[in-house]
């Protein structure tokens, strides 16, 4: 005979049994009998495998007189017990209802067959981008809830084609500067009544994305005007090296080969750029920002636009109230519609404008400088006209950015037609200005781009500054102690995408010149047939090899620190498992991956090291270009042999570094979007650059939330309202904030029929650090208490999930960890097999996810055992990251 606890439902109250089934069977089976109408406990035992392991789950099957139960002993002998009879219940059953779990993915995605555990699973609702899924014999499972006992039915969501696809949706890569400045918007402290500070911050945010923009459109100007149709067309022994050239070239004397006419046809390049940008983000809106979320929230009181949440009390027992709901509760917050359209138009506008500039401008500049055929002030009317659009670009940039309270349906139709439709007639207008015929024009040097490139670079400098000082203003309203870098991540990751707009641009053109120039060195003045891309350019990739070389030293300091902290972490390890006999490798091994998986916490500090390095050799960059006017190897000349030698080497393998480090960043991009397990290695990061909405650049890759966040909470509030019965929404990694979120925006009636189970979940870790406005102490406080119940899971192996770290009465309340990992430390008869250290997968196989599941689910209504007709089928509650 085989004793097995078992926790039953007995006049309404949790009660403990001991079963004992007249069996020779090894399997480790939970059951729980039903109760009959006149309270006498019977039952048939059933045993099922799951997965190649025994059954954990409660199984509940047709009703047979003779089974046993009796109250649990203390003893453990084994005995044949005789039927015990429990007493009726002291008032009439009622049956729980239906449940239902919805499972939510994280990063890397997963299929629903894996979610589920079955292999025959129906689409419920959704499309192919997005879905939901049940098990095909689950899907009338409401309509007979006995069936399944106290188990819920299991749906899984299923959203990784939002943010996976083809080969081809790796080019979204070559728009990172764009979406990591998009993310530094949303990185400001919060600051309740701050609300000029909070409007300040996102216009600077705006204007830093609208820089970037006309730098891209720059680098692409430099390289098709400049470089090639300016310089190498101009120069005959370049052109006759690249017979693509020839009908440009000057030595051909054909219609084309006037500089005007030149610059005209180059200009079809960065044109085309911005017509591509226009076009996905044009798509991308279709079919995520115009995704309406749902209908029925209750609407923000006036006030609270700017994207601050009032401040709650952090330890009521009461739901939070409508007007101190979180930002990510407004109605308008997922629906960015309006927005999108109105910055797109600006910034194509902006780029458009940009190219217009470098077309016009230099035949301008040849007019009021030479005896032209065509009058200056014709150059002169454009340029001013250029001007007049580019302030009208940035006074729409500059108004007011979301409308959060409401749903904003309304576009600004003038804007979004009439300001890109005038940069296109003034681009045409400057293509036939620049086309007018001028014999005695010829290309000599460069294009001015040196200027323009140097007026951006420190225009940025100048922003991300401001910015740091409002951020530390916000911060300094409301300190949170965890925020990171002091409430200045914003700032620096702003600068960083700036670096990496400059870098990659940068590195585009030095490679382009370089290639146009054959065995020459442009810039070098020795053999070079062309002048080259700006000096500014030049010195921005010399410095940096000394970029990395200062990192090395952060990097050896974390690596040091790594090591030490693991061999701190061994004698805790044996201790915690109290292994008689340890293995030394094992110990290792377990205390090396928590010793690494902290080195998540270490992530700002290398930022600000990496941060304040950019900006002080930023800084250096300009200051040497403006003083030397030449590349910094010839910039050295005279100096010593040593330094002459190290100036020289950094401007060829920094050079060389941009163009190979682009490369390889295109091909991994494209790998990660083929390969599973190559996008779980940058899938995080990506995730969380996509989560938020396109608040402050519209060519930033789009907003996976804007869709999935809308689909969740619709699910929840139809389900719940139809059926009126309970559901827990269990969300791992990123499918763990998407979980949250999706709690937020809905109706309070709904959210108090709500669990929330999380697992590997970073809305602390992550997202409570880097974003203190939307997932701060008060944030998640007020989702603690206005979701009906809420557990969350955690390994010490978990490199992205943490605690929530939400505390009442001074003890954690939401918070279950860490979890044992592995579970057993080596081997056991019921292990004989060393258990795998899982990290940040595989979260359902710990006993604790059932446990903290049925105690959900519990604690959402009475649970009382009913009559069942037919036997069960039980979920696994499998979920997968």
């Amino acid at each position: 005979m085989l004793r097995e606890q078992v926790l039953i439902l007995a006049q309404g109250r949790v009660r403990s049994f001991r079963l004992v089934v007249g069996s020779r069977s090894r399997l480790r089976d939970v059951f729980i009998l039903p109760r009959t109408a006149s309270g006498r406990v019977t039952g048939e035992i059933r045993r099922e495998r799951c997965h190649g392991r025994p059954a954990s789950a409660i199984l509940v099957t047709a009703h047979r007189p003779g089974s046993t139960v009796v109250p649990a002993a203390p003893t453990g002998r084994r005995s044949r017990e005789r039927v015990t009879e429990v007493p009726p219940a002291a008032q009439p059953p009622h049956s729980p209802g239906a449940a239902l779990e919805l499972l939510v993915h994280g990063v890397g995605g997963a299929t629903p067959q894996e979610m589920l555990g079955d292999p025959r699973t129906t689409r419920v609702t959704g499309d192919a981008t997005a879905a939901i899924y049940r098990r095909t014999e689950d899907l009338a499972a409401e309509h007979d809830p006995a069936r399944h006992g106290d188990e819920p039915v299991a749906e899984a969501y299923c959203w990784a084609n939002l943010t996976s696809g083809n080969g081809s949706r790796a080019l979204w890569l070559l728009l990172l500067p764009f979406m990591v400045v998009n993310l530094a918007h949303w990185m400001r402290p919060g600051a309740p009544g701050r609300s000029r500070a909070v409007r300040l911050y996102g216009l600077l945010v705006r204007l830093l994305a609208l820089s970037l923009t006309v730098l891209l459109t720059a680098a692409a100007c430099e390289v098709a005007l400049d470089l090639a149709a300016w310089q190498c067309a101009g120069e005959p022994r370049c052109s006759g090296q690249r017979s693509w050239l020839g009908f440009l070239s000057t030595e051909q004397g054909g219609w084309w080969s006037q500089p005007g006419r030149r610059l005209v046809v180059a200009a079809l390049v960065p044109t085309t750029l911005v017509t591509l940008l226009w076009y996905l983000s044009n798509r991308t809106w279709s079919a995520y920002e115009s995704q309406r979320p749902l209908a029925g929230a209750e609407p923000e009181q006036p006030g609270t636009e700017t994207g601050e949440a009032q401040a709650g009390p952090a330890s009521s027992d009461v739901f939070v109230p409508p007007a101190s709901r979180p930002a990510l509760g407004r109605p308008g917050f997922w629906y960015g519609r309006r927005l999108v359209a109105r910055l797109r138009a600006a910034h194509t506008a902006a780029g458009l404008l940009t190219v217009t500039a470098a077309v016009g401008g230099a035949a301008a500049r040849h007019d009021r400088a030479a005896d032209s055929p065509v009058p200056a002030v014709l150059g002169a009317l454009l340029e001013a006209t250029v001007v007049l659009c580019g302030l009208f670009v940035v006074l729409v940039v500059c108004r007011r950015g979301r409308s959060e309270r409401r749903l904003d349906n309304s576009l600004d139709r003038a804007v979004i037609t009439y300001l890109p439709g005038a940069a296109v007639v003034l681009l045409l207008l400057s293509a036939v200005y620049a086309a007018w015929s001028r014999p005695g024009w010829v290309s000599e040097g460069a294009l001015p781009g040196e200027t323009t490139f140097r007026l951006l670079t420190i225009g940025q400098g100048a922003l991300v500054t401001a910015l740091a000082a409002v951020a530390l203003i916000l911060y300094a309203r409301n300190p949170e102690p965890r925020t990171t870098l002091y409430g200045l991540g914003g700032p620096a990751v702003a600068l960083l995408a700036c670096a990496l707009g400059g870098v990659m641009t940068g590195g585009v053109a030095q490679r382009v010149a370089d290639w146009l120039d054959g065995s020459g060195t442009p810039g070098m003045g020795r053999g070079s047939l062309i002048e080259g891309p700006p000096v500014l350019l030049s010195w921005q990739a010399s410095v940096i090899p000394v970029l990395l070389l200062l990192l090395l030293v952060p990097v050896l300091t974390l690596v040091v620190r790594t090591a030490r902290r693991a061999r701190r972490l061994g004698p805790a390890v044996e201790a915690e498992y109290a292994e008689k006999e340890p293995d030394p490798a094992r110990t290792r091994r377990i205390a090396m991956i928590r010793a690494t998986a902290a080195l998540t916490d270490s992530a700002p500090r290398l930022l600000g090291a990496l941060s304040g390095a950019t900006l002080l050799l930023g800084a250096g960059a300009v200051a040497g270009s403006m003083a030397t006017t030449q590349v910094p190897g010839l910039a050295m000349d005279g100096a010593a042999p040593a330094v002459e030698s190290l100036a020289e080497a950094a401007q060829s393998t920094g050079s060389w570094m941009v163009g190979v480090g682009f490369i390889l960043f295109v091909t991994w991009g494209r790998r990660a979007y083929r390969d599973v397990s190559a996008r779980r290695t940058i899938g995080i990061l990506w995730d969380v650059g996509t989560f938020w909405p396109r608040a402050a650049h519209p060519f930033a890759p789009p907003c996976y939330a804007e869709r999935a966040v809308p689909d969740l909470s619709s699910r929840m509030a139809a389900w719940t309202g139809r059926t009126r019965g309970r559901l827990v929404i269990s969300g791992h990694s990123q499918g763990s904030v998407l979980a949250a979120a999706a709690v937020w925006q809905l109706p309070a009636a709904a959210r108090h029929q709500v669990a929330l189970l999380t697992y590997g979940s970073p809305i602390e870790r992550l997202y409570g650090r880097w974003f203190p406005a939307y997932f701060g102490t008060v944030p998640l406080a007020g989702l603690h208490h206005s979701v009906h119940c809420w557990r969350n899971l955690w390994r010490a192996t978990d490199p992205i999930g943490g605690p929530v770290r939400i505390e009442e009465g001074g003890r954690h309340e939401v918070d279950r960890g860490p979890l044992k990992d592995p579970l057993v430390y080596g081997r056991t008869t019921e292990f004989p097999l060393p258990e795998p250290i899982l990290g940040h997968s595989d979260y359902q196989a710990d006993p604790a996810f059932a446990q903290e599941r049925a105690v959900l689910l519990e604690r959402l209504g009475p649970v009382l055992p009913h009559q069942a007709d037919g036997e069960v089928q039980g979920s696994s509650g499998r979920s997968s990251g």
